[in-house]
């Protein structure tokens, strides 16, 4: 049998995607078969460096150009190749959730193992997209945003939970419906098959983000410590420019955080 956590290692330490996916869904059978045990005694390592080190470029968000308007193939592809980089971050940073945190319930580590292998099928999709505009993944620079919130909140399950998995994740909530927007105004014939992704997309994603609010929840009933963690890690954007308000109340947000995090938007900026 294998062993959860050290299986999880070599799945989250993978820098070949192809390898990586392939590794994730044995050990995934295996999980669902229950063929695994647990060693609670394993010393979690930190991913220092991102696993697409190795094959994308990474700059500073800021560096990073964000097409306007889809006039050309390019500007498409580098739209398709943003979400891409979002999804594949996203595996990495589900199977840490499963890989880091010891002696939670069962329940937790089914949460995140589903969680990631939604994000390898969104990912697979997009990234065959991609390929259709004659484009393949790491062709765009990229951020590392994800990946340092998730270095950050290595030592936090609470922070883990209310930063990345119920806090950047939820920015995928307000952009979805922008980005599927300004997909529209292309006249590409593909635009159908990305829209039909996006809303395939989003409808996980609030999964997704629900997984997140509740084991952020269960990691810490205060009701005001969502407010505390927007000030600590106000260094990172926890909102869009217009909240999806429908799909985070879906997904676990209060009226009276969404008020919070509109009030907190000038130390967000």
């Amino acid at each position: 049998m294998k062993e959860f956590f050290s299986s999880l290692e070599s799945i989250l330490f993978e820098s070949n995607p192809q390898i990586k996916i392939a590794s994730f869904r044995d050990f995934y059978s295996d999980f669902l078969e229950k063929k695994i045990y647990f060693d609670s005694h394993h010393e979690a390592k930190i991913q220092t460096q991102p696993s697409y080190a190795n094959f994308c470029q990474i700059i500073h968000p800021t560096k990073i150009s964000r097409p306007k308007m889809l006039s050309s193939l390019q500007n498409i592809a580098k739209i398709i190749h943003s979400i891409v980089h979002i999804e594949y971050s996203a595996i990495d940073l589900a199977l840490d959730a499963a890989y880091r945190f010891k002696n939670l319930p069962l329940q937790y580590y089914q949460d995140w193992l589903e969680v990631a292998d939604e994000e390898i099928k969104h990912f697979l999709v997009l990234e065959e997209i991609l390929k259709e505009l004659g484009f393949f993944y790491g062709d765009f620079n990229v951020h590392n945003n994800l990946h340092q919130a998730m270095v950050l909140t290595c030592s936090s399950f609470m922070e883990r939970m209310g930063l990345v998995h119920r806090g950047l994740e939820a920015m995928g909530l307000d952009a979805n419906p922008f980005v599927a927007q300004k997909i529209q105004t292309t006249s590409h014939p593909i635009k159908s098959k990305i829209k039909e992704a996006l809303d395939i997309i989003l409808n996980d994603e609030i999964s997704h983000v629900k997984k997140g609010d509740k084991w952020w929840r269960y990691a810490n009933p205060n009701k005001d410590s969502f407010k505390e963690l927007l000030y600590k890690f106000r260094a990172f954007r926890l909102k869009g420019k217009i909240l999806n308000t429908q799909a985070r109340l879906q997904a676990g947000f209060t009226e009276k955080e969404l008020k919070e995090l509109q009030n907190l938007n000038p130390l967000l900026d």
